[in-house]
């Protein structure tokens, strides 16, 4: 009997969807497909590479209902947001097709050589292991540099998004197959987590490339160092919200509430504990609390939604018991914290303050629209609450000084930190994680380096 991925839309809690999922058979397929378009991908002119992925990008923005319609299906974002991302992602191609042949061009170093230089040369076929959570965003996050790079990849996309995988997938392979490029360049490949470890472990593929959670990073950089290949992982994170007692508290609780109920809170790098100094701690919580309020919470087909329902049942019930956990530990319940009756997965918006270092709300992450708020002395006890956590992968700073906000930032153990702004991927900036949210780098000219072999070049004199 043929494995299936199952598709649920978290509105109704009802199957919407069934994808195969690929045997050895189809993997090896799928393996030597990808060398072999390696092969010519990788000779290809990066202009040439270049127009392939400025026209990916202008069939996704030409198709970009359809294609946030399916986020909205299998995991539950709102339209609005759908729509973001599909234009986000089309971004990202548009951002490496313009700037990849600056980001890899030779850097000269003096030597004793007549001439000597580095240059970035692909490396093959990379496996990507991507998470359900912004399911176009986070693929051409990773496939848009390593393309770009002379790369092919091998997509294992999460098994609760089937649909937009194989969407992904499709227009990747219609773009390029007109523009006279291997049609697989990049493919999806629906498969298991042992099949996974096994094509890790294959020789075609010479990298890896993962965003999730922090077992699954463990689980593929231990395979990867067995194997001694380079590998990315961007993992999970407790992002501290830093708000000090000169900062502009409206725009604080503003951008915050933002940071913390985008994607229904089910971000990696969302706002997950609100760290304030006492002295505006109370103003604080009263502007909080008036924002998260007014959030609307339903149907995330409907354009007037800002949080549509949790993307599955397990999640939901696992965000459940970190609310209710922390409100027996002594945290204060302002509002939300309850199960609504109902078909679907939605959970409301929920507000924690009093909360303390060690309750479950700050010692695990929380994915969903729950909002926690410490109280901290000052500015260095905020600092060090913000780092009491095993995670580093994004934080923000709120302050009316923007250089003591960068002052702090040099304090703060993280992979990136906002000044008085909002934390985000941007194609223009590289995005990773220190501790266990990971290593490596995705974005801007660090993430096309990661899958590249530097190669040096030393040349002598001519010797004829």
């Amino acid at each position: 009997m043929t494995t299936m991925f199952t598709a649920t839309d978290p509105v109704t809690g009802r199957i919407v969807r069934e994808v195969p999922v690929l045997d050895e058979a189809g993997l090896e397929d799928v393996l030597e497909r990808a060398e072999r378009a390696y092969e010519a991908w990788r000779r290809r002119p990066i202009a040439e590479r270049a127009g392939v992925l400025r026209a990916i990008a202008a069939a996704m923005r030409e198709d970009a209902l359809h294609l946030a319609t399916l986020m909205t299906e299998e995991m539950g974002k709102p339209i609005t947001e759908a729509r973001g991302e599909v234009a986000k992602a089309a971004w990202a191609a548009e951002h490496y097709a313009e700037h990849a042949e600056a980001y890899l061009a030779p850097e000269v170093l003096v030597s004793d050589a007549s001439r000597s230089y580095v240059q970035n040369l692909p490396l093959g076929p990379v496996l990507g292991v991507l998470p359900w959570n912004a399911p176009f965003w986070l693929a051409f996050r990773f496939c848009a540099p390593a393309l770009m790079a002379g790369n092919t990849c091998v997509m294992k996309h999460d098994r609760h998004v089937p649909g937009c995988a194989a969407a992904i997938a499709e227009v990747i392979a219609r773009v390029a197959e007109a523009h006279g490029a291997p049609r697989d360049i990049l493919q999806n490949a629906p498969m298991e987590h042992d099949l996974a470890e096994r094509a890790l472990r294959d020789r075609r593929i010479r990298a890896v490339s993962l965003t999730g959670s922090e077992r699954a990073g463990a689980a593929v950089a231990q395979a990867a160092a067995r194997e001694i290949k380079p590998a990315v992982l961007e993992l999970g994170g407790s992002d501290p919200a830093i708000v000090l007692a000169d900062a502009d508290l409206e725009q604080a609780a503003s951008v915050i509430t933002t940071m913390r109920i985008i994607n229904a809170g089910q971000s990696c790098i969302a706002a997950k504990r609100v760290i304030v100094e006492e002295a505006v701690y109370d103003e604080f919580v009263a502007l909080f609390a008036e924002r998260l309020a007014a959030v609307r919470v339903g149907d995330p087909r409907s354009e007037d939604t800002q949080i549509g329902p949790i993307a599955r049942a397990d999640l939901r019930e696992n965000l459940h018991r970190q609310v209710t956990e922390s409100v027996a530990q002594g945290a204060r319940l302002h509002f939300g914290g309850e199960i609504p009756d109902g078909e679907g997965f939605f959970y409301p918006v929920t507000l924690l303050t009093d909360v303390e270092p060690g309750m479950t709300a700050c010692s695990e992450e929380t994915f969903g629209p729950v909002a926690v708020v410490l109280p901290a002395a000052n500015a260095d006890a905020a600092v060090a609450m913000a780092n009491d956590t095993p995670y580093g992968l994004a934080a923000s700073v709120w302050t009316g000084s923007a250089e003591r906000g960068e002052a702090l930032a040099r304090e703060i153990v993280a992979g990136q930190v906002a000044v008085n702004g909002i934390v985000k991927t941007d194609p223009r900036l590289p995005s990773g994680g220190v501790k266990r949210s990971g290593y490596g780098r995705e974005l801007g000219p660090d993430g096309i380096r990661e899958f590249v072999n530097r190669q040096q070049v030393w040349v002598g004199p001519a010797t004829g």
